[in-house]
């Protein structure tokens, strides 16, 4: 009878520990879903998932945890669509390249990983890095380090010479011929491997740099790098094993061959022309813009000495045009998800986005939207994030003030949750 009676009251007690709920009480909550703010909810958390939005602020049952935020504006927890976790850019940089472990990178991206949830970005995409990335999300995953959901593209894939072959700017002895396996390919049987090999790898998704870059140590910051045969086949490869394609392009003639080749998301597009646009809109092909990276990298060029003497003209030249891109874009109808590069600007900063999206005439309410319900939706995830719903993961922050009357207060992140848990409360 006594083992029976401690039986019942385990239940009851296990029964009682499931019901326990998180209340939080919001003052102002964004709805980036219906491009509504509304007033006075509760949101409803049981275990790392949404159970209810209820009208007003309900009492908690014993037990209940209750978070105020009354004074503050309550929204889902935003995703930036294009980081570098593996680095944060600074004067001399390129040395880091040759003096550097693994296990150094390692070590920064760590700090890089908590700085980023932190500010509010409790998922991410990314897009390139030496595959310590696809460690670090997995150390994060299992709670081992503090820092968003990561989804990666592991090391990104380029053409020998291309923006991503990691051995641009060695002396001749050090180059060698990098293949599939390092992310250099040429041609299409080439592309089908480098594919496999960031699936065996264990990337999310795949990345390709269908254009020169400002950063790599080398000429052309634009010129097309990829056939059109060779995107072609790495977008079949990928659909073989479940992935999207995320492809850097800064230059009108790459641009164009990696929309009609296929790929999910355009990262840049600086110099993106009117063929361009018509066909990011008839392929249903997203843009990533970076505003941001393109700002601080044009800064950062003026500096003496902060690049080498082939990256400072790229930079010049490219940096300043993005955000006049975009702005074309978007009033033209292109699909706009939000993303940055930060890494190639100090971690944390990536807010900022949000205001030069709006100085080019995306309202706040949208670009709020680009970094929830749009990202959620290039990341194959809005069935579990982008917006707070019942049955969603319990990815919220709060920020001080109103952002859709001052985007400015999208740099002032007061609470983070992330799967249930509570990362910062101020």
């Amino acid at each position: 009878m006594r083992r029976f009676l401690l039986a019942i009251l385990a239940c009851m007690l296990a029964i009682t520990v499931d019901a326990q709920k998180t209340l939080i009480h919001c003052g102002l909550l964004i709805d980036p879903k219906a491009r509504k703010t509304l007033v006075s909810k509760t949101i409803v958390v049981e275990g790392n998932k949404i159970s209810d939005i209820i009208d007003g602020y309900i009492s908690p049952a014993t037990g209940d945890k209750v978070i105020d935020l009354k004074n503050r504006t309550v929204m889902p927890g935003l995703i930036d669509m294009h980081v570098h976790l593996e680095m944060e850019l600074k004067k001399g940089s390129t040395v880091f390249d040759f003096t550097s472990n693994p296990t150094d990178i390692a070590f920064s991206s760590i700090k890089f990983a908590s700085i980023t949830l932190l500010s509010g970005f409790t998922s991410v995409r990314d897009l390139g890095g030496t595959g310590v990335n696809i460690s670090l999300r997995n150390a994060i995953a299992k709670g081992e380090v503090i820092g968003p959901r990561v989804f990666t593209s592991g090391k990104s894939i380029a053409t020998t010479g291309g923006h991503a072959d990691p051995t641009n700017g060695y002396r001749k002895d050090l180059m060698g011929d990098p293949g599939p396996k390092e992310g250099v390919i040429n041609g299409p049987d080439d592309a089908y491997k480098a594919v496999r090999q960031r699936y065996k790898d264990g990337s999310n998704l795949i990345k390709i740099t269908a254009t020169g870059g400002v950063l790599s140590q080398a000429k052309d910051g634009a010129n097309a790098q990829f056939t059109e045969a060779e995107v072609k086949a790495i977008v079949a490869a990928a659909k073989d094993y479940g992935f999207m394609v995320a492809a850097h392009a800064h230059g009108a003639e790459g641009i164009k061959r990696a929309i009609r080749g296929g790929v999910n998301s355009i990262e840049h597009g600086t110099f993106m022309d009117d063929e361009g646009i018509a066909l990011m809109k008839q392929y249903g092909t997203w843009l990533v813009p970076t505003i941001i990276a393109g700002k601080s990298t044009a800064d950062s060029a003026k500096i003496p000495g902060y690049f080498t003497e082939i990256v400072t003209p790229k930079a010049l030249a490219t940096g300043p045009k993005i955000q006049a891109t975009f702005a074309k874009a978007y009033k033209a109808g292109v699909k706009i998800a939000f993303g940055t590069d930060a890494g190639v600007f100090s971690h944390g900063k990536n807010w900022l986005e949000f205001v030069y999206m709006t100085e080019a005439g995306m309202p706040v309410m949208e670009a709020i939207r680009s970094a929830t319900v749009a990202a959620a939706e290039l990341l194959g995830a809005a069935d579990m994030l982008g917006s707070i719903e019942k049955g969603k993961l319990a990815d919220i922050i709060a920020v001080d003030g109103d952002p859709v009357k001052d985007v400015q207060a999208m740099g002032k992140v007061k609470f983070v949750m992330k799967d249930g848990k509570v990362f910062t409360s101020e």
